[in-house]
């Protein structure tokens, strides 16, 4: 069956298997995926994001990757493979981004970064190239896609670089670095740390708004949330938060700020307006990551706790489905074929 689909303004063509079969030819493979990283059964999981299901598997070779994103052309996937532990805590050390053909739904290279950096968390410059958080060298290492090398490395000088938001411009930078509770502001032009921002004693994740005007990044100590005005790059407020927070995603008209709370099996949804929470949306156990469809009032949030992803309605404020992936659903990405 073909659904259309309105995506950035084109009109695309979506087909879909229903075989399941592992491996999509061409002429069948759909033209959008939702990709879950799942930690604990080291695999990617290839939902079909119109019938909300899991249509493919593939199990890493590494241990434990996080997170995920898709090539700008939506055909390929590069997870970093992290290690067998968590942030800060004792274990192996990943050093190298593994690369799958969604067509094919195999790895077709690893890419090695050179040291064990425990790389996490990946993200698409608008200039091509790949930017990936290297907690252990305490920098942002720079891939070219095409040679499918390392060809830079941008110093965040603190340690425990976690996760990244870069401006839609690609000039700027933003890192969530955990336990030192600062964030880095980086010159992607320049390749040089701007300036390091004190939040708080450990802090997780970051997003920035939708017009870039501010970065939000989790207090892991208390139950609020910073908010960096990325002009005079300083904590300018607190949102107070029903319980800790974790992971946030602005919705693409900019008025909301979604925040996973994982103990609480709930999603905060901020007013920016007011800059206090407006409601919560129950989910799954251990709400982790959100991921905003581009083309719909929809949010997709990984639930670790439960191996599931659910799904927001965003109109109704509830989860309108939930999709079972595997055990430690993680990293969220959309593919997006071209």
């Amino acid at each position: 069956m073909n659904w259309p689909l309105a995506l950035g303004g084109l009109a695309l063509l979506m087909v879909f298997r229903t075989d399941g079969g592992s491996k999509t030819d061409e002429r069948t493979m759909p033209h959008a995926w939702l990709l879950v990283a799942n930690q604990y059964d080291q695999s990617l999981s290839i939902v079909d994001p119109v019938a909300g299901k899991e249509v493919g598997k593939v199990k890493t070779r590494g241990i434990k990757g996080h997170e995920v994103i898709a090539s700008p052309d939506g055909r390929l996937a590069y997870v970093p493979i992290y290690g067998d532990s968590g942030v800060g805590q004792p274990g192996s050390n990943g050093q190298t981004i593994e690369v799958i053909d969604l067509a094919t739904q195999k790895i077709v290279n690893a890419i090695d970064l050179g040291r064990p950096t425990r790389p996490h968390c990946a993200k698409f410059g608008p200039d091509g190239l790949l930017y990936v958080t290297a907690e252990l060298d305490n920098a942002v290492d720079i891939v070219d896609p095409r040679s499918q090398k390392r060809i830079a490395s941008v110093a965040t000088e603190r340690p425990e670089a976690h996760m990244l938001a870069i401006t839609k411009d690609g000039k700027r930078a933003y890192t969530s670095n955990v336990g030192s509770g600062t964030v880095t502001v980086l010159d992607l032009v320049h390749r040089k740390p701007v300036t390091v921002i004190a939040v708080s004693d450990v802090a997780q994740r970051i997003s920035l708004s939708a017009d870039d005007r501010w970065v939000f990044t989790a207090d892991q100590k208390k139950p609020r949330l910073a908010v960096i005005d990325t002009k005079s790059n300083a904590v300018s407020s607190w949102i107070s938060l029903p319980s800790v927070g974790y992971g946030t995603a602005p919705t693409l008209d900019g008025k909301w700020l979604l925040v996973t709370l994982p103990s609480a099996g709930q999603v905060a949804v901020v007013d920016l307006d007011q800059m206090k929470v407006a409601r919560t949306v129950p989910v799954s156990a251990r709400p982790v990551e959100i991921l905003l469809r581009p083309d719909q009032p929809i949010a997709y949030v990984s639930c670790m706790g439960a191996g599931e992803v659910a799904v927001i309605d965003l109109g109704k404020w509830e989860v309108s489905k939930v999709i079972k992936t595997a055990p430690g659903a993680d990293g969220l990405a959309w593919a997006i074929r071209r």
